[in-house]
């Protein structure tokens, strides 16, 4: 929950004085008048309806598979920016009831997230902690690497999704995107111009397409977050330059993690490394703490000059997950109120690994692994 400058604005539920605004509609740029809310007991009271605004009249546009349209069909006047165009998706996937699950499985609200007081204060993991999200963060890289090895021109990413999907189950995880926030799918697919939280359809992956693939676990009460971005076919010189900028952007800040380093010092050092090959940092989306929670504090900002709180100490959990644009970046939000794209339409690029602070440094818990398909560079 984003807090917002609210208090001459009523509560949506209640009309007492509002304090809190909806993270998804502040992303959104809804209007406040409909977003507000006096506290958190008033949002989850009202989440089954509220959550209606993020998507368009009946939904009809993101789950239109009925009628077999694509969803760009049924949007027709929007303004993309790109070329890329969204296409049908395929119905949510089932998960066993064998395997555990968080909060937000039934309904889509994490309760137990918006409620935490890790929003505010950021946990020391102990030995314990942090060997359930190493073991989440191992069935995460395990599966990512099963996706990216099937990626290939004529590969729908709702087949990726497949992919993913029955992997964690075999595993005995539950993909951690699916239902969040209602978010449909079970892995987040963003190709070409799409920044983050693209969703898995029909489209076939095309030969020169870039494409990330971000995996989260839940396994036994942790979550484990990861991302990367490969080359599908032959890419060109810019992407492949472009892939390998922001990879390399977030192992110097990786680098430099350990004890008494500022959060806000990581977006100076991914920002230098981006502008020195020109190209730009995406402002709106920020690395995050992780563990029994999807998402709480710290918030790690990738853009310079950031005004993060806080210092890294020994135990700290957290993502940092670059996401670097050749043009401007500046980003939009598709009508399903998930898929950022570049406001001009140019490629963008992302990585992600979850690490914890140790006593000299970090561990990289989403390392890769001696069997991880390589990346362009390293073939």
């Amino acid at each position: 929950m984003a807090s917002a400058e609210t208090s001459s604005l009523p509560c949506a539920r209640c009309q007492a004085p509002a304090k809190l605004q909806c993270p998804n509609c502040l992303k959104l740029g809804l209007p406040k008048d409909a977003s507000v809310f006096c506290s958190q007991e008033c949002f989850k009271a009202a989440w089954p309806e509220h959550k209606k605004v993020h998507s368009p009249p009946a939904d009809a546009w993101l789950y239109c598979t009925k009628r077999g349209k694509a969803r760009s069909d049924a949007m027709p006047d929007f303004d993309w920016t790109g070329p890329l165009r969204p296409h049908r998706i395929s119905p949510r996937r089932e998960v066993p009831d064998s395997i555990p699950k968080p909060d937000y499985f039934k309904d889509g609200f994490p309760y137990k997230e918006q409620e935490s007081r890790q929003q505010q204060i950021v946990p020391i993991r102990g030995p314990d902690d942090t060997a359930g999200i190493r073991a989440a963060c191992r069935i995460g890289r395990e599966v990512l690497d099963l996706a990216a090895a099937a990626a290939k021109p004529g590969v729908t990413t709702d087949e990726l999704d497949r992919i993913v999907h029955e992997a964690m189950i075999e595993r005995g995880a539950y993909p951690s995107p699916l239902n969040y926030f209602n978010f449909p799918k079970s892995v987040c697919t963003s190709i070409n111009e799409v920044i983050c939280h693209g969703i898995p359809d029909a489209r076939e992956l095309q030969d020169g397409d870039i494409l990330n693939i971000d995996v989260t676990a839940y396994f036994q009460g942790f979550h484990g977050d990861l991302n990367e971005t490969i080359c599908v076919g032959n890419v060109d010189e810019e992407g492949k330059q472009l892939i390998k900028v922001t990879h390399d952007a977030l192992m110097k800040a990786i680098a430099a993690c350990k004890p008494g380093v500022r959060y806000r010092d990581v977006g100076d050092i991914i920002t230098k490394h981006a502008a020195a090959h020109g190209f730009q940092v995406v402002k709106s989306y920020c690395g995050h703490g992780i563990g029994d929670l999807f998402h709480c504090a710290p918030n790690v900002p990738h853009y310079a000059h950031n005004k993060a709180v806080g210092i890294m100490k020994e135990g700290h959990v957290f993502t940092i997950e670059p996401m670097i644009n050749v043009g401007s970046w500046r980003d939009r939000t598709w009508p399903d109120g998930w898929t950022a794209v570049t406001d001009d339409g140019k490629r963008s690029a992302q990585f992600e690994h979850t690490l914890v602070i140790t006593k000299d440094g970090c561990e990289v818990l989403t390392r890769r692994l001696e069997t991880s398909p390589p990346l362009w560079w390293e073939a």
